[in-house]
């Protein structure tokens, strides 16, 4: 079998549908994104992209959240086919060091504010979790809607007044205006982009169509046991099993005025090339973190991007063309989320409407 599955090394791989359960609601705007009708928001607010990682959470099913890629052999989870050859799949360096993709990538749409939470930087992941990657994120705002007459915000920070005692007592009570109110709300706008680091409280709200990209991990602290839309959140999704003590270390408890915390997090984009059928723009990269990078295509003609020894992701985020590989031609169409293996060391992007295409890489 694993002989066989190394053959897809060598085309562009289009994943299946892959919406994953949360503790919030949402999902409309991905709909309106995927084309699909209706647009409904629910508790499928997630699209996961090249996937190889499962989604925490009791009573889920077993495998909810790993990539699926339908082959003329079959449908194979994209874990399977990178395990038929990690090296010619991810690249030599990436399957030495991790023997896995290294990253993971969302799609996010929130109906209503998350719930206030941190996730793990790499020192607290392997002494709490014994895992190689904490879940340092990003955010690439690409839509927002108005909820309840209210616009699209995201907070992040802690205030400057802020200390280790006052959020644990803000947690103990559950005081959740408390504890929004320690950390900083930033009004967001399609094309904004954040860093997000492990150790950094957070909360996306209500009205936020985004990608996340991010280490490839599902580890989530939160500190508040009800969701804003009335959910009971069990202790595993809490503090992960670490228990609640455990749970607020993993806060980095440095503060900062809503200045530093924009010069700190907010990440404006460069461009890297422009030509008259092209704009290639780097959002996040090696400047803002080692674990993930992502860039932006705005395609109207004729792009060729060159392999670099690794994979990388293309989702498509708007407009339809033709893909060049190895001499044979794929079609590409909004809503479609492609894994070019490292095997591929040339791809040609040709667009038949003008196309806005993400590009996501793994660590480098």
């Amino acid at each position: 079998m694993s002989k066989d599955l190394q053959k897809y090394a060598h085309i562009p791989l289009k994943q299946k549908s892959n919406r994953v359960w949360r503790t919030y609601e949402g999902g409309a705007l991905i709909d309106r994104w995927k084309n699909h009708s209706p647009e409904t928001d629910g508790q499928m607010p997630e699209q996961w992209i090249m996937s190889t990682v499962t989604a925490r959470g009791n009573g889920r099913p077993e495998n909810e959240g790993l990539s699926l890629i339908e082959t003329s052999e079959g449908t194979f989870s994209l874990k399977e086919l990178i395990n038929a050859n990690q090296e010619l799949y991810l690249g030599e360096a990436l399957a030495k060091k991790y023997g896995t993709t290294g990253v993971l990538i969302k799609m996010l749409d929130s109906m209503e504010r998350l719930t206030v939470q941190v996730h793990p930087d790499k020192a607290y992941a392997k002494t709490v979790f014994n895992s190689e990657f904490g879940k340092t994120e990003s955010w690439y705002v690409l839509n927002t809607r108005e909820i309840n007459g209210e616009k699209s915000v995201v907070y992040m920070g802690f205030k400057k007044h802020v200390t280790k005692a006052l959020w644990q007592t803000h947690f103990e009570n559950q005081d959740i205006e408390g504890m929004l109110d320690c950390l900083h709300k930033i009004e967001v706008q399609p094309g904004d982009a954040f860093m997000i680091y492990g150790g950094v409280p957070h909360a996306i709200g209500a009205g936020c169509f985004l990608m996340e990209v991010q280490e490839p991990t599902d580890y989530t602290m939160r500190v508040e046991k009800t969701t804003p839309g009335g959910l009971k959140i069990g202790p595993e999704l809490i503090h992960q099993g670490v228990g609640e003590a455990k749970m607020l270390e993993c806060f980095h408890y440095d503060t900062f005025t809503m200045e530093e915390a924009l010069n700190e997090w907010k990440i404006e984009p460069e461009v890297l090339e422009q030509t008259e059928t092209y704009t290639l723009k780097t959002l996040f990269n090696t400047k803002h973190t080692n674990c993930f990078g992502l860039s932006e295509l705005l395609l109207d003609g004729e792009h060729t991007i060159k392999g670099n020894a690794c994979f990388y992701v293309a989702v498509i985020y708007s407009g339809a063309g033709q893909m060049i590989c190895n001499g044979e031609t794929y079609s590409y169409a909004l809503g479609d989320e492609i894994f070019i293996s490292a095997a591929i060391s040339e791809l040609t992007f040709k667009s038949d409407t003008a196309s806005k295409i993400l590009l996501c890489y793994p660590p480098n």
